[in-house]
């Protein structure tokens, strides 16, 4: 009886404890105040528009991207892919319609947690700052700077790209294998594994360190440079721009142009050393790394992929693949902007980028 009335009271401070919640948080809703309800599914919906903004703006330009990866990797003595134009055409011709967006299903299963976790966390890590930056100086009306843009904004490409990166590895690979390549990745998990097992656990973040480096100058500036701008344009009404405190969906789309570009070129060589590093140690890696026949540099660092490139194929090597990543980046970054901030208007997200 006594452990009967245990259950029976612990059942019932159960449901009180409901109750009791429920009207708290109907309070909180009639005072302005959202309960923590409210809270997760704001957080869900803006995540979710992050990773609908990531895989719709990596699908639009994905034979740009894989055409960029494969100028950046290819071996300098047997040059296949020699241009923008050039380069499509050979994929088209070679491979057909499919060639031109081989490894964009790995991307998309990439980019759209890393989307996703991005967004979030530079909401996130901008309310942290922002609240810290207040508490210092004092004055609750103080806004972020584009210095703590930039910190929030690199915060948030670390997170995410640390995530996913093993995903981000094997798609370069996918990416560059072709139908003449002596061993084919069957799909990203079959790729996971054989990687796994055949290099090790490590093999997995090879080319990490330059991905980190290169995460503050681009995905930084990205954030830092568009929300600044957005700022400028609401403050100063240039140009007449500005209507109801709101800029049109086509200006924003500028802001974002121009964000990513300015972030694309200053990270740019840091995003072909990491390339290189990832085709490091590829067991019957595709001829486009080896040259058909020819010996495939190796490298044993971020310096030493540095100091070989350049001394190799001289500094322009650097910025192979430049040309499309621009064509790719003006549109994808762009479209990933503006997606995720619609996606959350038709979602009613009250959490915006601030």
């Amino acid at each position: 009886m006594a452990s009967e009335d245990v259950v029976g009271k612990s059942r019932g401070d159960t449901a009180v404890n409901t109750i009791v919640n429920l009207a708290e948080e109907a309070k909180l809703a009639r005072e302005g105040v959202k309960g923590p309800g409210h809270q997760v599914l704001t957080i869900c919906k803006s995540l979710f528009a992050g990773g609908v903004a990531g895989g719709l703006s990596r699908t639009a330009v994905a034979p740009l991207e894989r055409l960029k990866i494969l100028l950046q990797v290819q071996n300098p003595h047997s040059i296949k892919y020699n241009g923008t134009v050039q380069g499509l055409k050979y994929i088209w011709g070679t491979e057909g319609f499919r060639g031109l967006f081989k490894g964009n299903g790995t991307n998309c299963a990439r980019i759209v947690p890393n989307s996703a976790v991005k967004f979030f966390s530079y909401e996130q890590a901008s309310r942290g700052i922002l609240y810290l930056y207040r508490q210092q100086s004092g004055d609750e009306d103080a806004q972020l700077s584009p210095v703590l843009r930039l910190g929030a904004g690199a915060t948030a490409g670390i997170i995410a790209m640390s995530a996913t990166y093993p995903m981000d590895m094997v798609r370069g690979r996918i990416t560059v294998q072709t139908e003449q390549s002596p061993y084919q990745y069957r799909g990203m998990f079959h790729a996971l594994g054989t990687v796994y097992r055949e290099e090790g656990f490590r093999a997995l973040y090879r080319g990490w360190l330059p991905s980190v480096i290169g995460v503050v100058p681009y995905v930084g500036l990205n954030f830092a440079v568009y929300e600044s701008l957005k700022d400028w344009l609401l403050q100063t009404n240039t140009l007449g721009l500005a209507k109801d405190n709101e800029l049109h969906i086509v200006t924003r789309l500028g802001c974002g142009a121009v964000a990513g570009t300015i972030g694309q070129t200053v990270a740019y060589p840091l995003d072909v050393v990491r390339r290189r590093m990832q085709m490091v140690g590829w067991n019957h890696a595709a001829s486009i790394v080896t040259g058909e026949g020819k010996e495939a540099l190796q490298y044993n660092g971020m310096i030493d992929a540095f100091r070989k490139t350049v001394r190799h194929e001289g500094f322009g090597a650097l910025y192979k693949g430049l040309v499309p990543n621009s064509v790719k980046v003006v549109p994808s970054i762009a479209i990933a902007f503006v997606t995720y901030e619609a996606v959350k208007d038709v979602l009613g997200v009250e959490m915006r980028i601030d």
